[in-house]
């Protein structure tokens, strides 16, 4: 029999609590180590050339990232999620993975639990594309869905309590979880790339918002490398981000879902840092699928409706550079493949039933293209 005398850790305020398990740390010291050898294993992404007519002396770049093991830009903030989690002790062995996803973001996520042998789950709006859908199943991962695009969050956390397991929230920890300083981030593999080409500085980046992690990272090294270079946000019709920014408002929140998946937010996110961003671009829906098929028209690459956005915003800044008679360059992202939106973006009928009408925005992305002016500011 226990001796009362002998106390417990809790009533022995000068009693020593272990709480170490070696057993779980090996597992943990595994699994680091294995999305650390995924980073090694995955070449740098491509920085592509887009066809430009020479004598406007100005170079645009796509930082081709549809290129990663999981198709789009999202592998970088999964892989980074899922370090800051194993890291931090939220994720060990066995863990239950939640996510609150438009799509992409849960796709690489759900390469990055198989590859770890642990449970996903995502939580998504009803209208994500289906293709999306079917890479996350394929990858192993669960699929749950809602009507209302602000109902994601709270759904996510409580499936994750329901379970005991580890909300991993990109949206709060995207802008913490990477690390801006360097590390083979996106923003030094640019300028790395850049390094021999006519205009190594550019004079924008242009990113789009949907966790706000990629502008902060991008923002943040230009201004501890000394940059002058400057950074553009594009966000697409509905979303909270660009009213957000321009009022100063960060409870500004639309309550709308994108029609752009993977940007744009119906409430502006905690990893959105409004600080860093010198100047935003709003850009109609109509606009980013038009820039998208231009972008197939012009190269034969095919890629999502973010990539149309990011486009829009780049071929202005570069009209305007043009315009001035400013040479230069200008980057921006390929964010992911064309073939997640086969049933959606490149669908006529669907566009149609959206009541999209690119034919406008096709003709200004033409005349952009034969003289290099553009229409006024978008």
């Amino acid at each position: 029999m226990r001796d009362p005398a002998e106390g417990s850790a809790a009533e022995a305020p000068g009693a020593d609590v272990d709480r170490s398990d070696p057993g779980g740390r090996a597992w943990v010291d595994r699994a680091v180590a294995a999305v650390e050898a995924d980073a090694r294993r995955s070449a740098d992404t491509h920085l592509l050339a887009y066809p430009l007519p020479a004598e406007w002396g100005v170079d645009l770049y796509l930082k081709d990232e549809s290129t990663h093991p999981t198709g789009s830009l999202k592998h970088r903030l999964a892989r980074s999620l899922f370090l800051y989690g194993l890291c931090s002790g939220q994720i060990t062995e066995g863990t239950t993975v939640v996510e609150a996803s438009s799509g992409s973001t849960a796709v690489s996520e759900a390469w990055f639990a198989r590859m770890l042998g642990l449970p996903f789950v995502a939580v998504m709006p009803a209208s994500t594309s289906p293709e999306k859908i079917a890479l996350i199943e394929f990858h192993g991962g669960n699929c749950r869905f809602v009507e209302r695009a602000p109902d994601i969050y709270e759904e996510a956390r409580r499936l994750a309590a329901e379970c005991g397991g580890h909300f991993l929230d990109q949206f709060t920890y995207a802008e913490r979880a990477t690390d801006w300083r360097g590390n083979n981030n996106i923003a030094e593999s640019i300028f790395s790339q850049l390094a021999l080409e006519r205009h190594p500085v550019p004079e924008w980046v242009v990113v789009g918002a949907g966790t706000g992690g990629t502008s902060a990272t991008v923002g943040r090294y230009l201004r501890y490398r000394r940059l002058p270079t400057r950074l553009a946000v594009v966000d697409p019709e509905g979303s909270s981000f660009f009213p957000g920014w321009r009022d100063g408002d960060p409870a500004t929140a639309t309550g709308r879902s994108s029609r752009i998946e993977g940007i744009g937010r119906p409430r502006v996110e905690p990893s959105f840092v409004p600080t860093i961003v010198d100047r935003m671009i709003w850009v109609p829906d109509a606009a980013s699928l038009a820039a998208m098929r231009e972008l197939e028209r012009t190269t034969g690459r095919r890629a999502g409706g973010s990539t149309g956005t990011n486009l829009w915003g780049a071929f202005q800044l570069v009209a305007e550079m043009v315009a001035a008679g400013r040479s230069g360059s200008v980057v921006t992202l390929l964010c992911d493949g064309g073939e997640r939106y086969a049933h959606t973006y490149y669908a006529d009928d669907w566009v149609a039933g959206q009541g999209l009408d690119l034919a406008p925005h096709t003709e200004t992305l033409r005349r952009f293209a034969a003289s290099g002016e553009w229409p006024g500011r978008g």
